[in-house]
């Protein structure tokens, strides 16, 4: 029941934080926006519940249906967050709607055959992993809608719509902050991986983290340039793009071939 109940929670909140963006609502604003954080608050505490039990013993285990899943908690949760500024509602209404998407895979899929025999050490690395993903997604996400926002400006398109985008200053600083904290936890899953994984080839990780080395090692180029440079426009969207491409590759592709079509785990 649950699995229904938490995509249609996100929809309705982001409808609601979105609709409170426009002018013909202006007088009911408030009121959109208190049911947009009731309606996500809910959602997302049951999406919790959910993985909770679907990564306890027993069950679906950390599959790519999960992987997906998480993703889909960590954009409703970020976009709940971002909601606090009113300029930012537009853009967690979107982030929402594709939470529920997202949201749609929660205990879906085969149960892992892979992840009951995994060590607490390197459930602790695949989940940080997943985790640094999600992040990073949601900050795929903010930096298409950047690209998106800039493109109006640029062709001059004034129209109510203009209401769901933020300045675009107040989007890339989301960015840069997603960014960091990405980075960082991006950086920590790399090094717990060193430290336990015992043979990366007998594991079919030697792809996944050359990948992921590279998609670091763009993201902490980005970061520097950021702070030492002041870069920001497209040129940082572009390279964000790039290292979340290389990061993708790794992680879902690699998944992907390894579960869906050779019928192997990592672990």
């Amino acid at each position: 029941m649950f699995q229904i109940t938490i995509p249609f929670l996100y929809l309705f909140s982001g409808s609601a934080f979105a609709l409170s963006r426009l002018p013909q609502h202006a007088s009911r604003s408030g009121m959109l926006t208190a049911l947009g954080f009731a309606l996500c608050g809910g959602g997302v505490l049951m999406h919790i519940w959910l993985l909770t039990i679907a990564m306890m013993p027993g069950g679906s285990g950390l599959t790519l249906a999960t992987a997906v899943s998480l993703i889909g908690l960590q954009l409703a949760a970020i976009a709940g967050l971002s909601a606090f500024n009113e300029f930012l509602r537009g853009l967690a209404g979107g982030m929402l709607l594709l939470g529920a998407l997202c949201a749609m895979a929660t205990g879906t899929g085969d149960v892992s055959t892979g992840t009951s025999t995994m060590t607490w050490q390197i459930r602790v690395h695949v989940l940080t992993s997943m985790f640094a993903y999600g992040l990073l997604t949601v900050g795929a996400i903010v930096a298409v809608y950047a690209l998106v926002q800039d493109n109006r400006l640029r062709g001059g398109k004034l129209t109510a719509a203009n209401r769901l985008f933020a300045p675009l200053d107040t989007t890339e600083k989301l960015l840069f902050a997603l960014t960091a904290a990405g980075f960082t936890v991006l950086a920590l899953s790399i090094v717990s991986g060193f430290t336990f994984v015992e043979n990366l080839f007998a594991q079919h990780l030697v792809h996944k983290t050359a990948l992921s080395l590279v998609a670091v090692l763009l993201f902490g180029i980005l970061l520097a340039g950021r702070w030492l440079a002041g870069w920001r426009g497209r040129r940082a969207v572009y390279l964000y793009l790039a290292a979340f491409t290389a990061l993708g590759l790794g992680y879902f592709g690699s998944r992907l071939v390894l579960e869906e079509i050779l019928g192997r785990s990592w672990g």
